[in-house]
Parts: structure tokens; sequence; C-alpha cells
């Protein structure tokens, strides 16, 4: 199983030139488009500098441009994203719900 993941959509709300928030789209797969093992999921995550319930800062406010790649995965809820999706392929490719069996020999009981 050959799983990636990118981010696809980086959407900065910007104050006073800086970044107050960011909303943030990743992609993942598993496997190859076409493959009977292919997946795919997107989750998504609005950001905030400082989070408001806890008081815990999660990025510097900064210029949007200031920002790389890294910058923005390491802000991203990562390692719960891959445990959702490890357990979405489960689910879905790996261990698949199976049919029920009809069985026509069963009466109706007395």
């Amino acid at each position: 199983m050959a799983v990636s993941k990118k981010l696809v959509k980086t959407i900065p709300y910007v104050k006073s030139s800086k970044v107050e928030k960011w909303h943030l789209e990743m992609q993942y797969e598993n496997d190859s488009e076409g493959d009977a093992t292919y997946y795919t999921s997107t989750f998504s995550k609005l950001v905030e500098a400082t989070d408001p319930i806890t008081g815990v800062s999660n990025f510097t406010k900064a210029a949007k441009g200031s920002f790389s790649n890294a910058d923005l995965v390491a802000i991203c809820p990562v390692s719960q994203w891959d445990a959702v999706f490890a357990s979405q392929v489960d689910s879905v490719i790996t261990n698949p719900p199976s049919d029920p069996v009809p069985d026509d020999s069963f009466s109706v009981p007395s």
C-alpha cells in the first residue's frame, strides 16, 4: 500500500499583512488511480494562529509568503488524518463488508 499525501488547498486569512489563520486541505491517495486498491480522501482544517479554546500557539503570525509547504504541513493534524485514512482504507479496500447471502431453504416457523 503506497500512500501519498499532499496539500491541495491553502487559504490564508490575512489581517494587517499577517496570516491570522489558514484553511488547509490535504489529499490522501492509496496506490494509483485505476488499481483495485486505489482509494482517495481529502481532509481539511481551519487552523488559527492561537487556539481560541486552549490558548496554545499553532503558528507565529507572519506574511503569507513566508510560509513554506513544510510549515503548512506542520500545522496540519497529520497523525490524526493518517489514522483516519488508514481506517477508511481498511474498511473500504482491505476488509470491505461482505454482502449477506440469502438462505432460500429457510421457511417461516410455525
